[in-house]
């Protein structure tokens, strides 16, 4: 529960002829941000079939994108899920996309916080490994057991498909209050499967199993849908084997995988407004800079994260602000129905190029970083400070995914970008990319 009224603070803003000033709140309290914020004609686009990927059906009728559109549901404080049947007879659960690990997980029994759970012995096609696995995350850890199944994907790759799979039988900070999935899905690279990479990640069987290109692709739609909702969760689409066009305008632009465990890539420079933060590129890769669904905010090493509050606090048009919104012990909030975006500078990140002489940025407006969490007694509207400090990575979360389409290209082992299509006022416009010509040394 927030805490009322600690701090009363006051924004300006000019105008060609006069200073104005809106009331600010600020809201402190212990506050778990991961669980209150936490059709046109299809025409295949050229540049992508000359790369290899389905853009369509394929002859074989295994995989129809128009059939996986809107697979996903959830936001970034909760998390994007999909719908799974598993075992024989199929027991359907709900399962977490997580770019940032390699298992597949769901829980074998009962927890607090789910409402069902997978049920090894009613299903007569789990066989156990009898091998122990434990994973732990940057927040929450489980143990349990090995073993195979089979499931199918209602909305996914036609067909029944056998695959590893992790029964979740012990969990500390894992499932959250609020949530409404009941296991992970885990689509990086072998490197990271537990225990060890001999434990073929999901991603890899499918592809295996049906011959579908090593492509998948995501569209997360949750960009300004405050935590406290009710309502259905926004959703988005999980698409498995190519890239669906109607889900992203303009160009895509790919960066390189540097290394096939994470979706790890290079990350040249970042900018605050037209401010160049002009740290050293080593800074920005400390210790490396990763693509990760999994996480919800955009995440920066400690150095990087300082300068982008520093720069934040000079360019934006508050006079003066609370230390607890930047390091998320406080919430930020405005009378209903004024706007605090306008008072906050866009943030591009600069990505190497797949000719590595060029660079691009993504794009994002502070309606992707300051993000709605609740209302106070209808009257006040309250935002969180999606970027957070991390003292090992730089993670470009779901803060950042939602305001574009992400292609992870694993066949041609590269990351791409494109503007998200993703319906809404909250989307439109939230982000943007450009290329540019600029030769970029090698770090």
């Amino acid at each position: 529960m927030l805490l009322y009224g600690l701090l009363l603070l006051s924004l300006s803003f000019w105008t060609s002829h006069s200073v104005f000033k809106i009331p600010l709140k600020m809201f402190a309290g212990k506050f778990n941000a991961s669980v209150q914020l936490d059709l046109r004609t299809l025409r295949k686009n050229q540049s992508a079939v000359e790369s290899g990927l389905s853009l369509a059906s394929d002859p074989a009728g295994i995989v129809n994108f128009l059939d996986m559109i809107n697979n996903l549901k959830g936001d970034s404080g909760r998390g994007y899920y999909m719908q799974m049947v598993i075992g024989t007879p199929g027991q359907t659960l709900n399962i977490l996309v997580d770019t940032g690990s390699s298992n597949f997980a769901v829980a074998a029994a009962e927890h607090p916080y789910i409402t069902h759970f997978y049920n090894r012995a009613l299903s007569s096609t789990y066989q156990s490994s009898g091998r122990g696995v434990a994973v732990k995350y940057t927040q929450g850890e489980w143990e349990g057991e090995l073993g195979t199944d089979r499931i199918t994907i209602p909305q996914g790759p036609s067909g029944t498909i056998t695959i590893n799979i992790a029964a979740i039988l012990k969990s500390e900070g894992f499932f959250l209050p609020g949530i409404n999935w009941q296991g992970i899905l885990g689509l990086a690279y072998p490197l990271l499967a537990r225990p060890d990479p001999s434990v073929e990640p999901f991603f890899n069987s499918v592809v295996g199993q049906t011959g579908i290109p090593d492509v998948f692709s995501l569209q997360m739609c949750g960009a300004g849908v405050s935590a406290s909702t009710t309502a259905d969760p926004a959703g988005g689409s999980l698409i498995m084997g190519g890239v669906e066009p109607t889900l992203y305008r303009g160009s895509v632009w790919y960066t390189p995988v540097l290394e096939e465990w994470y979706y790890q890539v290079e990350v040249l420079k970042l900018e605050v407004g037209a401010q160049n933060l002009n740290l050293d590129c080593k800074e920005y890769n400390s210790d490396k800079a990763i693509v990760d669904s999994g996480t919800t905010l955009l995440r920066l090493p400690g150095n990087v994260f300082s300068a982008v509050v520093e720069a934040i606090m000079q360019t934006s048009l508050i006079e003066d602000f609370s230390a607890g919104f930047f390091e998320g012990t406080k919430l930020a909030c405005w009378m209903r129905g004024e706007s605090p975006w306008r008072l906050f500078p866009k943030i591009s990140i600069y990505l190497r190029a797949t000719n590595t002489s060029q660079s691009f940025r993504i794009t994002i407006l502070p309606q992707l970083y300051v993000q709605p969490i609740t209302d106070i007694d209808g009257t006040l509207d309250c935002f969180r400070f999606g970027i957070s400090p991390s003292a090992n990575a730089l993670v470009i979360g779901a803060t950042v995914m939602e305001g574009f389409y992400v292609i992870f290209d694993r066949a041609q082992k590269r990351v791409g970008f494109a503007v998200s299509t993703c319906a809404g006022k909250w989307v439109q416009g939230c982000a943007s990319l450009q290329l540019l010509l600029i030769k970029w040394p090698r770090h």
